[in-house]
């Protein structure tokens, strides 16, 4: 398959006057925020985004038709360093002509409803959901004008995929809809070019990438931008913070947008909108900038693989675990599923999101909207991590446990209980009886509960009511 590259240059002229035109322009907000770090970093993020805690990772595309090895099949096969065994799975069950484009036509997606997925999205107690609309493979999944078939539209589906799950979202969910875009494609002969020319020309960017962005945000107006494919080239090659400046100031969406920190060369981690620094990003400590932990529920693998074993896959245990110590150092949790070329999510991922939601429907009030305590680990307790909502001169703290105590105890070292504390276990009725243990910490004494009146099934969390330190 092949990509349209043509463009006029006084075109591409043209566009890149626009852009920087329009970044002049002041926000609503009545802030205008340059094309510089140091005014994109100073931007607030969006309240929502904090409050959010869990959001849904979606890769999906052609990669998901060989679905074996990764979502990095391709560059897997043909890339730099192939993968021996990926050229073996190639060689032993297709025709030695066979190209990456051939399995295109094979994203059927003839089981894809836009509507189950959102409802079983929002069922999993998230709150935002970010769609891959184009991984490193080119490939858009929506019929994008400057992807000439190579798109959802003109091959595969034959449908607007991120605009009929947009849609669904949008309309029949409360769940905030991000889009996912990859700056760069492995073998585009534009982008190639550009790397060749150490990126001292920008064609690839001018003609591809920037177009692109600016296509799904104002077609689709997505909340969250969520960038990738920049580790090669600097931040000025890809033009990030022209881009990000329009997008704060004059997007449809420069209200409540919010982005990630990958837009270029040495950027992740330093600057941007939340950071992610890494994939799979739990520091296990509070972080003074706000950030996501982007992790997948199979091990090994983004997007859908065939092969995959019971065991390469999270457990709830797992999962639920992640997401506390992430919650509690002040981060947000992006969990990733892979759906099927037909457009299924397969029962191992949908009972995942379903415990994530029967879990939350219990403990939500420990996670939304709380904030980071004085200790994120409690200093007697490994199996303790803490979340805080502050209630007028006092805190309420959440003990998330993740083991439950076999003695009839639960010795905390961190919290100072007031006068007026009360202990209650979310989900439970009635309070729980405690005592200080010196001049920090406190016991609490747990009753006989039996297994079918637990609360829930694998982390129990503890509310501490005015808490003075």
């Amino acid at each position: 398959m092949a990509v349209d590259m043509r463009m006029p240059t006084t075109m591409m002229v043209s566009f890149a006057v626009t852009i920087a035109l329009a970044v002049l322009c002041q926000s609503a907000s009545g802030t205008t925020y340059q094309p510089n770090w140091a005014s994109i970093d100073s931007r607030p993020l969006p309240a929502w985004y904090d409050e959010a805690k869990l959001g849904i990772f979606i890769h999906w595309g052609v990669f998901s038709v060989p679905s074996y090895s990764s979502e990095w099949f391709w560059w897997n096969w043909k890339g730099a360093q192939a993968t021996p065994a990926v050229v073996g799975f190639m060689q032993q069950n297709y025709r030695p002509d066979f190209t990456y484009g051939d399995f295109a036509k094979d994203f059927t997606a003839e089981f894809f409803e836009a509507d189950q997925w959102a409802k079983m999205f929002e069922g999993s107690g998230a709150k935002y959901v970010v769609f891959v609309s184009k991984h490193h493979e080119g490939y858009t999944n929506w019929p994008s004008k400057y992807s000439f078939n190579w798109n959802s539209m003109d091959v595969g589906p034959n449908r607007d995929i991120v605009g009929e799950l947009a849609g669904a979202v949008k309309n029949h969910t409360k769940l905030r809809f991000g889009l996912y875009h990859s700056l760069f494609e492995w073998f585009n002969p534009l982008y190639l070019q550009d790397k060749a020319n150490n990126y001292t020309t920008q064609d690839f960017v001018f003609k591809k990438t920037l177009p692109e962005l600016y296509e799904i945000v104002n077609k689709y107006e997505p909340e969250v931008i969520w960038s990738d494919g920049d580790w090669d080239a600097p931040d000025v090659y890809w033009n990030s913070t022209v881009f990000l400046a329009w997008l704060y100031n004059q997007s449809p969406v420069r209200d409540t947008v919010v982005t990630n920190d990958r837009w270029g060369k040495g950027i992740a981690c330093h600057h941007g909108g939340f950071f992610t620094c890494t994939d799979r990003y739990n520091p296990g400590k509070k972080q003074n900038r706000k950030f996501e932990n982007a992790m997948t529920i199979d091990k090994y693998s983004w997007g859908f693989r065939r092969n995959a074993r019971l065991e390469d896959f999270l457990s709830m245990d797992e999962l639920i675990h992640t997401f506390i110590i992430t919650v509690s150092c002040g981060g947000n949790m992006l969990m990733n599923v892979g759906p099927t070329k037909y457009g299924i999510i397969t029962p191992v991922y949908q009972e995942r999101l379903a415990g994530m939601g029967q879990w939350l429907a219990v403990t939500g009030e420990g996670i939304y909207s709380s904030q980071p305590w004085t200790y994120q680990n409690d200093t007697l307790n490994p199996d303790v991590w803490y979340t805080m909502k502050t209630s007028g001169d006092f805190k309420d703290v959440y003990a998330f446990l993740l083991k439950w105590p076999s003695s009839g105890t639960l010795d905390l070292g961190a919290p100072v209980p007031g006068s007026t504390t009360v202990v209650t276990l979310l989900g439970y009725s009635g309070s729980f009886n405690f005592k200080s243990t010196g001049t920090q910490g406190m016991r609490i004494t747990l009753p006989t509960i039996s297994f079918l009146s637990m609360p829930c099934q694998w982390a129990w969390a503890f509310k501490l009511t005015s808490i003075t330190n």
